[in-house]
């Protein structure tokens, strides 16, 4: 998550995976520590992390950002925000936009 988002986010207490000393973790093994560290909602700007874990028996909520990019991330500040203040254990919130799929030629 881009720094400076932390001060737009006044209700919470914002730690960054560095700060805790989590940068080698990955995936699942970032998402336990967090929860086994009493972090009820993840920010990140990895957009395939719910794909690559099951969210369902989680403790922790999962905000996912249109980019890792403060230039990009900074038009969803309201949308964030908001994701974050109504995260529930378990939920999932994306604000990146859709991939639209290429189409091949008609046949």
């Amino acid at each position: 998550m881009p720094r400076p988002l932390a001060r737009f986010l006044i209700k919470h207490e914002v730690v960054t995976s560095v700060e805790m000393g989590w940068l080698l973790l990955k995936n699942g093994d970032l998402l336990a520590a967090a929860e086994n560290n009493g972090f009820d909602v993840m920010v990140t700007a990895d957009q395939n992390l719910a794909y690559q874990q099951n969210l369902k028996d989680r403790k922790i909520a999962l905000v996912v950002l249109p980019s890792g990019r403060w230039p990009k991330v900074q038009p969803f500040i309201p949308k964030i925000i908001e994701a974050v203040d109504i995260a529930t254990a378990g939920s999932y919130q994306s604000l990146a936009p859709a991939k639209l799929r290429k189409r091949g030629p008609p046949i």
